[in-house]
């Protein structure tokens, strides 16, 4: 059994809890063990404040979340239309593509390396010939004891 869900949000911040609270609600719903709901909310949080934040130059403008739970991994996708991210120092690679390192004093900047510490594999992506960048993450799901819909493959 797999199921799938995809929003369309406005870049703002009142955006971000409901994309989580819907992943939750999913999740919780399928039978998936606390910990990875909570693990997979913050990254989720994460990646929609940074298309809020960074996500296109228009006031009001949109991005898409795209969660997919197949079998054990959970699947999710954030998508802008921000000025999107930068080749890696000293990559001739177009498809490595690496989120700027924060300060060590800064307050924010982050949410990129947050992501990466709570998920099992991320990538990061720029549109050839498009602006936008998208952030997928996956994560292998563990299930309640007694879980009502496990998704087996």
């Amino acid at each position: 059994m797999s199921m799938w869900w995809s929003l369309h949000l406005r870049r703002e911040p009142a955006s971000v809890p409901l994309a989580r609270r819907l992943l939750l609600g999913a999740m919780e719903t399928a039978g998936v063990d606390p910990d990875i709901c909570y693990d997979l909310s913050v990254a989720l949080s994460e990646a929609c404040a940074n298309a809020v934040e960074h996500g296109g130059g228009e006031e009001g403008s949109d991005y898409r979340v795209t969660a997919y739970i197949d079998g054990d991994t959970c699947h999710i996708e954030v998508s802008d239309s921000g000025p999107g991210f930068v080749r890696a120092p000293r990559s001739t690679d177009p498809t490595l593509l690496t989120p700027p390192p924060a300060p060590a004093d800064a307050e924010d900047g982050r949410g990129l390396f947050l992501i990466e510490a709570l998920t099992d594999h991320v990538r990061y992506a720029t549109g050839t010939g498009r602006r936008g960048a998208v952030v997928s993450f996956d994560k292998i799901l563990k299930w309640r004891e007694g879980a009502a819909l496990p998704m087996a493959s």
